[in-house]
């Protein structure tokens, strides 16, 4: 009982050192931004001014002791503008997101939202006809036909994807000898690298050169650009080649960046919202992490594109190329919340998480 009191006193006193660190962390912004004031406005102004009128009266520096008062000038100049930014500048990833201005989001197109309605809630799903425009299309295609209502997620497998299709992909789970044939779609894993704008990241990558492309997590090399295996990007599933998929069978990704599956699918777009739904789902028992039964089966009751509901949230993206996800890169390579010790000086693609918001 004792060593239960003991961490019951621990987890009571954790919120209080958190509110405490934050006190001081804000304390000493306070602090800067005084000295700042009180360097502009007790010396530096009367300075500044005193050195504006000996140029306008052009009288010159020979003497060292004006030379050197100049100099002094324009060192605490620099300091002290550099203090009062630094104690205004917001430090954390969630005050640079809330701080970001209206020119910082872009808007995402209702016909790329697919709203995809299960037992678990609603998942919000922005395509990405930019980078698979025939899978793009052929998905919204199998949307307004009803095809995907009645489907059902069949697969999660653990710390990799939850995978979800058709009614039809589901009777073809356990072909009949003569499967039906459906069309293949073009092998859409990558683009040419002249037609995707791209802001690099910063930091080296294990993989290729990685960056972001209006929003979107992408690598490229000397020749093409593709989207990212990202935490929650969506992909078309498909067979061994030269299969390419039909986009009745999708899949997001709930674990660890599968990186090796880069420019081998194509990726298809990203889910917005509802993501935790089915990656709390049961485990499958089955190979690759399939439900061996229906009865395991998350069912698919309906699926719309916000185009087609108008009184449908509409979402934003952080833009990319904007100077607060500029910010937003830096603060996450190097956290500056109170909990942390250590600056990384480093970010993989992946972990840059692109803020995603409801339209205000």
């Amino acid at each position: 009982m004792k060593g239960k009191a003991a961490r019951v006193a621990r987890t009571a006193a954790a919120p209080a050192t958190a509110a405490a660190a934050r006190a001081t962390a804000a304390a000493a912004a306070a602090a800067t931004a005084a000295v700042a004031r009180a360097i502009v406005s007790t010396w530096l102004r009367p300075a500044r001014a005193a050195a504006a009128a000996a140029l306008r009266e052009e009288k010159p520096l020979g003497a060292s002791r004006d030379l050197r008062q100049l100099c002094t000038i324009v060192a605490l100049s620099a300091a002290a503008s550099a203090a009062t930014a630094a104690a205004a500048a917001p430090v954390t990833l969630a005050e640079i997101e809330a701080a970001a201005p209206a020119d910082a989001w872009r808007a995402v197109a209702p016909e790329n939202l697919l709203l995809l309605d299960t037992p678990k809630g609603t998942v919000t799903i922005e395509l990405a006809p930019g980078f698979a425009p025939a899978h793009v299309a052929a998905i919204r295609a199998l949307v307004r036909s009803g095809a995907f209502t009645n489907g059902a997620v069949t697969r999660v497998q653990d710390n990799y994807v939850v995978q979800w299709g058709t009614a039809a992909s589901l009777a073809d789970a356990a072909p009949p000898a003569a499967a039906p044939a459906r069309p293949e779609l073009p092998a859409e894993y990558e683009q040419p690298r002249a037609r995707v704008p791209f802001t690099p990241l910063p930091f080296r990558d294990a993989y290729a050169e990685a960056g972001f492309s209006d929003g979107w997590p992408v690598a490229r090399d000397g020749a093409s650009a593709w989207l990212v295996h990202c935490y929650a990007m969506v992909g078309a599933g498909r067979d061994n080649p030269p299969s390419t998929g039909d986009g009745s069978e999708l899949y997001a990704v709930i674990g660890h960046a599968p990186r090796h599956l880069d420019r081998n699918l194509a990726v298809v777009g990203r889910v917005l919202d509802g993501l935790p739904g089915l990656a709390a789902l049961p485990r499958g028992t089955g190979a690759l992490g399939f439900y061996k039964t229906p009865a395991e089966r998350l069912p698919i009751t309906g699926a719309r594109l916000a185009a087609d509901v108008p009184q449908a949230p509409r979402w934003q993206v952080m833009r990319t190329d904007s100077p607060t996800f500029a910010a937003l890169i830096a603060a996450r390579a190097n956290r500056r919340e109170p909990f942390f010790l250590r600056p990384a000086n480093g970010v993989d693609v992946c972990n840059v998480k692109i803020p995603v918001r409801r339209a205000p």
